[in-house]
């Protein structure tokens, strides 16, 4: 029987980055993936460019997140900051740009380039990596978990849960990590899409479809008020509307459980068009789900089970949410590394070494 400090379940941006933080504080760690290539998803970040993170400040991303999240937030984004991320890449060989509304992106502008960095910091961390592992079972043990795939066992003091939600299935998020926290006590909240587009009455298209207005506001109208307001870009489709306008309008209408709403489109023309969606597009083509494990019963300054001592989650699988624009995988990073910082404590590990400020921290165009 294998035994390690931590098994990290999930290889996508949490699970890569716990694995990361797990080596820089000389933990002995397990990385598991079920797909037989890491990083699936992220790997479609921002069109392929990967939008790591916005390049604002930490009191203003909690604020963009909205509630509950912002709250939940708190702590892990105080302690991993959107510019302690970017010092981060710097540090490790990464450099990166923060282009057009404060988005940042790596330098180069390809999402390979990031996992490739992820890889090689396990590589030379000593972290251990298994793709292709299906986890079968996840059960608490005396002494911590043990973890059962299809051709072996392994043991660990501490289980890090990171596979993420239940968009984009053939990435390998298909919800496993909720069902084994349900079992191990957890309340799952349940899933809705956000990030995503919604489908109209087809009278809404006419001629328009193709047509994209790069300026536009997205009110949230209930009952003759409005609810949220969101701005950006808003697209004509073949089968609705879209746009990252419209797409965090869906985040916000799925995170309320707003049910009878209309969306009142301003464009920069001075036209205004309210419009009744008749449904959101599959959750599987959101960018993000909406729900999952239940924010109370996770202990916000730690991410650890308040449910399962022992037991820690980071990124999507727990029900936390945000806008386009790099912050989910600001919350995927900073919440990976406040559950390993907290686990390394607990390991009698030192803290992470000090991210100072380089000459060079980005490039602005």
């Amino acid at each position: 029987m294998e035994k390690t400090d931590l098994i990290i379940i999930g290889g996508g941006a949490a699970g890569l980055m716990a694995g990361c933080a797990a080596g820089e504080l000389g933990l002995k760690a397990l990385v598991l993936e079920r797909k037989h290539k890491p990083g699936r998803k992220l790997l479609m970040c921002g069109n392929a460019r990967c939008n790591l993170t916005t390049n604002i400040s930490e009191g203003r991303m909690l604020q963009m997140f909205g509630k509950p999240v912002d709250t939940f937030m708190e702590s892990a984004i105080h302690a991993f900051t959107p510019s302690m991320l970017q010092r981060w890449f710097a540090a490790n060989g990464l450099r990166t740009v923060v282009k057009a509304g404060n988005k940042v992106y790596p330098h180069t502008e390809r999402a390979s380039d990031v996992l490739n960095l992820f890889t090689a910091q396990l590589r030379d961390k000593n972290v251990s990596f298994a793709c292709s592992s299906v986890v079968q079972s996840l059960n608490k043990i005396k002494n911590g978990f043990r973890v059962s795939l299809e051709n072996f066992e392994v043991e660990s003091r501490y289980v890090l849960i990171a596979t993420g939600g239940i968009s984009y299935p053939k990435t390998g998020s298909v919800g496993e990590g909720q069902v084994w926290a349900k079992k191990l006590g957890h309340t799952i909240e349940s899933f809705r899409p956000g990030l995503v587009g919604f489908e109209v009455d087809s009278s809404v298209l006419k001629v328009r479809v193709g047509k994209i207005y790069k300026k536009a506001r997205v009110e949230i109208i209930v009952a003759g008020k409005k609810i949220e307001e969101t701005r950006g870009v808003y697209e004509i489709e073949k089968w609705g509307i879209g746009g990252t306008a419209i797409t965090d309008a869906s985040r916000i209408i799925s995170r309320q459980n707003l049910k009878d709403f209309t969306l009142r489109i301003k464009l920069d023309t001075g036209e205004t068009e309210e419009i009744r969606p008749l449904r959101t597009r599959p959750i599987k083509e959101a960018m993000v789900t909406v729900g999952g494990v239940a924010l109370d019963e996770i202990n916000f300054k730690t991410m650890e089970s308040k449910k399962c001592s022992g037991l820690y989650f980071a990124g999507e699988v727990i029900d936390i949410d945000g806008p386009t624009g790099g912050y989910n995988l600001q919350a995927a990073f900073s919440t990976a590394r406040l559950a390993v910082a907290s686990i390394g404590k607990q390991c009698g590990k030192g803290a992470f070494h000090s991210l100072e400020k380089p000459k060079k921290q980005w490039i602005r165009k």
